[in-house]
């Protein structure tokens, strides 16, 4: 529509110039025209006072006025003290000077109305006074009939030039909507959706056939990632299993205490290993749309429910209290598995960092459901919430926590992969850590 605008309002520039221009040629060139007969007709009546005097001007005069090829002629000769001697208007008009063209509307003699002429007027030595002009009252006439046809004719350009932009509008929004919905399609996760195209060869379908290039580079880019990060998963995790196992044989082995806490502290830091290795192909993943083949309908107001009777115990060792707030089942098509993992995170959160009362609520919000995890801790300052989000970021509260700084991250992933986001707030006093999902 805003293209349909444009071209209107830049037919309504055009005719508006167009119709200023006509015009004012038009003006122009009939004002000149009359110039000249005003003139001419001065120079014929100044000849004859050269020859003959004011006696001459008046017999010139009168027997242009009796000629009936120049109807439109105005002539007026006048003595000093006002009394006429000759002419086709009764009186001086007041609006004109001696010397330059002058355009008025005045009576002429036995005329019914006034009448658009120009006049040229003149002093003679002796002080009398000469007027002598054109009536272009016919010819302006003309004109405005011709600039009344001109604006119906603009009118009904600008309403065809109006329909030509909205139809343009129209054609242009169908053949980039394709490519929109396309483009949300594989967003959505959607990844073997390509552009429809009809086999021209306009610019659309040049954008068509570029999309579906690049649609295609993705697509194979995603399943060289997910063949990448599912072998280098397997590689790792198999020495790192081994590891576990040697170290667990090693443990058995220790005939002292110092060497088996040694070996302990050596399994621990295997197993976060693993663990941050596991997280990091998480978000890898879900950070590329794997994992949407998997969606379900799952209830998650169960599931949190669940997850909270999960953390409850470790909760009460903390001395902390895990509240879910009662509400309605809400269902939406997610991959269970990666939805739980991001709950679960944002529980873990908020037992380590927070205190007093936990409370998870799920609720409706646009087109999805939101899960908001609120604790009554110290919270994360605005300026350091970008800093939690990113992968191995932890902030300096947070040291003294196991952890590689990758939970959030993870959420972040997740809500990003079902069409949401992660949000931190302040809860006054706490975190408030929202994760949305679309249905």
């Amino acid at each position: 529509m805003r293209f349909a605008l444009l071209v209107f309002a830049l037919q309504i520039a055009g005719a508006a110039v167009v119709l200023l221009t006509v015009r004012t040629m038009t003006e122009n060139r009939l004002t000149a025209s009359a110039t000249d007969q005003a003139a001419r007709l001065r120079a014929t009546l100044l000849e004859g006072w050269a020859s003959g005097g004011v006696a001459r001007i008046v017999w010139l005069a009168e027997n242009r006025l009796d000629r009936s090829d120049r109807p439109q002629s105005v002539v007026l000769v006048m003595q000093r003290d006002g009394r006429v001697l000759a002419g086709n208007v009764a009186a001086w008009p007041p609006n004109v000077v001696i010397g330059p063209p002058a355009t008025i509307e005045i009576f002429r003699v036995a005329r019914e109305k006034p009448e658009a002429m120009r006049v040229i007027g003149t002093i003679l030595p002796d002080g009398t006074r000469l007027l002598t002009g054109h009536v272009i009252e016919g010819e302006l006439a003309f004109v405005g009939a011709m600039e009344a046809a001109m604006v119906a004719a603009m009118i009904v350009a600008l309403l065809l030039g109006g329909l030509a932009g909205w139809v343009a509008a129209r054609l242009i929004a169908a053949r980039l909507g394709r490519t929109a919905q396309t483009v949300a399609a594989v967003t959505a996760g959607d990844l073997d959706r390509r552009v429809a195209l009809d086999g021209g060869a306009d610019a659309f379908e040049a954008l068509g056939r570029s999309v579906n290039a690049m649609l295609d580079r993705i697509a194979t880019l995603v399943g060289e990632l997910k063949l990448a990060t599912d072998g280098l998963a397997h590689d790792l995790r198999s020495p790192l299993t081994r590891l576990r196992a040697t170290l667990e044989r090693a443990l058995a082995a220790a005939d002292s205490e110092e060497g088996r806490v040694a070996v302990l502290r050596a399994m621990e830091e295997g197993d976060r290993l693993l663990g941050m290795l596991d997280t990091a192909l998480r978000i890898t993943r879900a950070e590329a749309g794997i994992g949407r083949e998997a969606f379900r309908p799952v209830n998650l107001w169960a599931l949190v429910a669940d997850l909270a009777d999960l953390f409850e115990p470790l909760a009460e060792d903390r001395g902390l209290t895990i509240h879910v707030a009662d509400g309605d089942a809400i269902t939406v098509p997610a991959n269970r598995e990666m939805i739980g993992q991001a709950v679960a995170n944002l529980i873990d959160n908020a037992l380590k960092y927070g205190a007093g009362v936990i409370r998870v609520t799920v609720a409706e919000a646009d087109g999805g459901a939101a899960i908001t995890v609120a604790d009554d801790g110290h919270g994360i300052p605005p300026d350091r919430r970008d800093d939690a989000l990113r992968r191995f970021g932890r902030l300096d509260a947070a040291r003294t926590e196991s952890g590689a700084g990758l939970g959030l991250s993870l959420v972040a992933a997740v809500a990003h992969l079902h069409g949401g986001t992660l949000t931190l707030s302040d809860n006054a006093p706490g975190l408030a850590a929202r994760m949305t999902v679309t249905r």
